[in-house]
């Protein structure tokens, strides 16, 4: 249903995440570039996914690094960095949701007068590109907005950026049974929509 796009792994000869933020912590700033050049562009995916709006992304992820920096010591070694990176960058996409939600109920001429919001973003527009490859991506990325942030963190999580059971438990900070049971009501509210807006195209 939806392409998993793995954490990336490291190489044989390349130092763990959990290395890299030790190093950083002692004060090596290049571990830091290297945190940041492994795990930009899977964030990048899973907040874009989470928030529907690439430039919110953006700033999501931008904060979630900058958030890193400031606060590198307060990482400790029971938990896998993966976890505790993706736990940053969850809890302010979540936040931005509720700022965005507030923002409709406060101002109905900002409500109806914005687009950003509802529409997938379809950038560097190529009009030699598969249309229904195009199609089918909007499809699928309208059916994850439709989600409610708790279903749509998990499907994300597991479905996409492919994290095991136990690790989002860590990650959302909710019971492993909990999870199993989001991510499979989840998949079977992301059938039952992607069925209909597929039979509305």
């Amino acid at each position: 249903m939806v392409k998993t796009e793995s954490v990336l792994k490291k190489t044989d000869n390349s130092p763990t995440d959990e290395e890299l933020i030790a190093r950083f912590q002692q004060g090596d700033n290049y571990a830091f570039d290297l945190l940041v050049k492994r795990y930009k562009d899977p964030l990048l995916n899973f907040v874009y996914r989470f928030v529907g709006e690439r430039e919110e992304a953006e700033d999501i992820v931008q904060e979630t690094f900058l958030r890193l920096f400031k606060n590198k010591h307060y990482y400790r070694e029971i938990a896998k960095f993966s976890t505790w990176i993706y736990t940053i960058a969850g809890n302010l996409a979540k936040t931005e949701l509720r700022r965005r939600k507030r923002r409709k109920l406060l101002s109905i001429s900002h409500f109806m007068s914005t687009d950003k919001d509802y529409d997938i973003p379809d950038e560097d527009s190529n009009p030699e590109r598969d249309t229904n490859t195009v199609i089918t991506d909007k499809i699928i990325q309208q059916a994850i907005d439709k989600l409610s942030p708790k279903f749509k963190q998990v499907i994300l999580l597991r479905d996409v950026q492919g994290f095991s059971y136990e690790e989002i438990a860590q990650i959302v900070g909710i019971p492993l049974g909990t999870v199993k049971s989001r991510v499979n009501r989840a998949r079977l509210k992301l059938q039952e929509d992607l069925q209909q807006l597929m039979n509305e195209q």
